[in-house]
């Protein structure tokens, strides 16, 4: 007994410090069960709702239903053409993953591990460049996606995207490649290996948790983003789940039932996405924040 009380004394010790000194206590269980409520009750709100019909909405709008109609959905689904908005928005999520991981993973791996001049100077603008609001790219943009050919088109809106993922998601990429050795590099050119091989066989594949943040971030954003796709995209066919659900709900402000039914259906995709890739989405985030 009194080994074990010897072996797990190091570990008690080094909870406690890591919690700076502060062990888990009651308060701090109520604290956080509390904020969990109030964090998941507009959500279980939407549910109940989205199974309720708009007469059980107007006289119960905030507990359970009194019975599950699964017919909301079904008729959300179709009226609101949601079946067409989602793969609109998987052509749209796909195209901004894979634009963002090209161009921010080859400006991230140059940043990282060449010996570029002025990146000091580079990182500076890029951090520029996050702070500045979108809405003043509007009016320019519109005008030369006119010129180009580009306005109504996915691949417009594609690349739009892109552009405003990749300057945050270099900076995060940067973070990752910069805490993997050098001597990996150098070992891989003594054996002959180019800089596109040294890149694309031993960084990146290295880096795949940060690219793997960088998807979820790009995705998610694309998934959701509503100004830019309003502005750029006329055609009703080429309309993503977020510009669908605006016109569904524009066009349904009575039938309460069949909007919370389309919310659900919306963001059902992202809660499956959470639950899944939470743990390694959080640790992406925290190694990022704590290197370079």
């Amino acid at each position: 007994m009194a080994v074990l009380a010897t072996l797990r004394s190091p570990r008690k010790k080094a909870a406690v410090h890591a919690t700076g000194g502060l062990g888990p206590t009651p308060v701090s269980y109520t604290v956080l069960i509390l904020l969990a409520l109030i964090a998941a009750l507009p959500l279980l709100v939407l549910v109940f709702n989205s199974f309720k019909t708009s007469l059980e909405i107007g006289t119960n709008p905030l507990g359970p239903p009194s019975e599950l109609d699964f017919a909301n959905f079904a008729e959300a689904w179709e009226r609101g053409n949601m079946a067409q908005g989602f793969r609109n928005s998987a052509i749209i999520v796909a195209g901004t993953i894979l634009g963002t991981w090209l161009c921010a993973g080859s400006a991230a791996y140059a940043l990282a591990r060449l010996n570029l001049p002025f990146k000091r100077g580079i990182e500076t603008y890029l951090f520029l460049v996050i702070s500045l609001p979108v809405q003043m790219f509007i009016v320019p943009l519109f005008f030369l996606w006119v010129q180009l050919g580009l306005m109504n088109t996915l691949l417009g809106l594609i690349i739009i995207y892109v552009a405003l993922n990749t300057p945050f998601s270099v900076l995060l990429l940067r973070t990752f490649l910069v805490g993997i050795p050098r001597e990996l590099d150098e070992a891989a050119r003594l054996d002959g290996a180019n800089e596109w091989q040294v890149a694309t066989r031993i960084i990146m594949p290295i880096g795949w948790p940060g690219f793997l943040t960088v998807g979820l971030v790009s995705g998610l954003g694309a998934y959701g983003e509503l100004l830019f796709a309003v502005n750029f995209l006329v055609d009703p066919e080429l309309m993503p789940i977020s510009t669908s659900f605006l016109q569904f709900s524009q066009g349904f402000t009575q039938l309460y039932n069949l909007v919370n039914a389309a919310s659900v259906i919306i963001v059902i995709p992202l809660i499956i996405l959470f639950l899944f890739m939470q743990r390694r989405f959080i640790a992406g985030l925290a190694t990022g924040g704590t290197k370079g």
